[in-house]
């Protein structure tokens, strides 16, 4: 048993220095974080905290995904942002002792670390280090959400679309190809539209010849009228 524990940390510890969070980080530095983590289980559909809960601390997905969300008066889901493996989320609220301002559920079957404010806000006193990482984070989760915003409210749908399948396209490396990693009901919450309009799109996209789609795989034909819907400026 004793060795099993000892792999497992052993295993933790490279999950843990290999994070964009905290990546680079000493070892004694990575174990100070582990000994104030808790893992977590969710399956799939199960929440992970609503919006309005205390802001008791921040994750890190080990396995599995996540969507943070928002739910209109009416009841259509505006899905903000997913999260997989080595990334992590809820870290404003729980840095600012305010509520999550949205909720978050498990995407599939998903393993978390939780990190709780008050013992990690006390770690990272004694650790200029993480405090830095952490300054970085910000900074490049307010330029996200700017983004988010941005598609949103100033591009249509086949612009959103185009814009999703190129961050597909530059996450992985492959101009060719990209696999869909959201189901299409899914996809189309993200974007802030319905499936059908999704659909149509899609199938806009394959007749003009900028895609092709068959299951969950997106072959990207045209990448310049790609980058020319989602408005990228070369």
């Amino acid at each position: 048993m004793a060795s099993k524990d000892k792999h497992e940390k052993a295993d933790l510890q490279k999950f843990l220095g290999n994070s964009q969070m905290f990546f680079g980080l000493p070892i004694d530095e990575v174990d100070a974080l582990l000994n104030i983590a808790q893992q977590q289980s969710f399956q799939k559909g199960e929440t992970i905290f609503w919006e309005g809960d205390a802001g008791t601390g921040f994750f890190l997905v080990i396995s599995g995904k996540v969507k943070v969300f928002k739910i209109s008066p009416e009841g259509k889901e505006q899905i903000l942002q997913v999260f997989g493996t080595g990334e992590h989320f809820a870290e404003v609220p729980a840095f600012d002792g305010q509520v999550f301002p949205a909720s978050a559920a498990a995407l599939e079957k998903t393993k978390l670390l939780f990190f709780p404010r008050t013992t990690f806000l006390e770690l990272l006193k004694d650790r200029p280090n993480l405090a830095v990482n952490l300054l970085k984070i910000f900074a490049r989760h307010l330029r996200r959400f700017a983004k988010v915003i941005e598609d949103l409210s100033l591009r249509e749908v086949p612009g959103r679309l185009a814009a999703y399948l190129l961050y597909l396209s530059d996450r992985t490396g492959n101009q060719n190809e990209v696999e869909l990693d959201l189901t299409k009901g899914q996809l189309a919450a993200l974007l802030g539209t319905i499936p059908e309009t999704l659909s149509r799109v899609f199938a806009k996209l394959s007749q003009e010849e900028i895609i092709t789609l068959n299951g969950s795989t997106v072959k990207l034909l045209d990448l310049q009228r790609l980058k020319f819907l989602a408005g990228v400026r070369e």
